[in-house]
C-alpha cells in the first residue's frame, strides 16, 4: 500500500469540528497568525454555507481522525476567460509530514478541479517554507508573479 493510500480525503463534516479546529489553529500558529475561536467559527460557517465560495477537505487516517486540511475555492481568471481553483490553506499534522497526506489532499483537490472544469489550481506559500516548496516544485510550476497586499 502506498503512503497516500493510508489516508482518505473527504469533504469536511460536522463531526470533524474538534480536529479541524486543532488543525486550523496549528496552521495559524505555523504562519504566526493570531487566530481566535471566533475567527474559526466564521470560517466554519463559511464552509457549511452553500452560498459561500470556501469549501474544505480533510485527510483522515485509518481510524477516521482528520490529520490534514485543505480550504479551497473556485477562482475566475478573466484574462484567460477560465475558472481555476485557489488553495487558501493546507496543513498537515507535523508528525505526519512526508507520509503522503499532502499528496492525498492535492490529488483529491485536482480531482475536484477536473470535475469542475477548472483550468488550474493556484496557491501561495511563504518564501521560507522550504519543505512545502520542495513538494510543490515536484507537482506544479512556480509562477513569475509577486503577491501584494493592501491593508484596508
Amino acid at each position: 500500500m502506498s503512503q497516500q493510500e493510508k489516508y482518505r480525503v473527504v469533504p469536511l463534516q460536522p463531526e470533524h469540528r474538534t480536529e479541524w479546529e486543532r488543525l486550523f489553529a496549528g496552521y495559524a500558529a505555523f504562519y504566526k497568525v493570531d487566530q481566535t475561536p471566533q475567527m474559526r467559527e466564521v470560517v466554519w460557517q463559511w464552509i457549511f454555507d452553500p452560498g459561500h465560495v470556501v469549501k474544505a477537505l480533510v485527510a483522515v487516517d485509518a481510524a477516521g481522525k482528520p490529520v490534514g486540511l485543505a480550504h479551497y475555492r473556485a477562482m475566475p481568471r478573466p484574462l484567460r476567460a477560465v475558472t481555476g481553483g485557489f488553495l487558501d490553506d493546507l496543513f498537515v499534522e507535523p508528525g505526519l509530514r512526508g507520509k503522503g497526506v499532502v499528496q492525498a489532499l492535492m490529488d483529491a483537490l485536482a480531482d475536484i478541479g477536473r470535475a469542475q472544469g477548472w483550468a488550474t489550481i493556484r496557491w501561495l506559500t511563504a518564501e521560507d517554507n522550504y519543505r512545502a516548496r520542495s513538494f510543490y516544485d515536484r507537482i506544479a510550476a512556480r509562477t513569475a508573479f509577486l503577491t501584494y497586499e493592501m491593508k484596508l
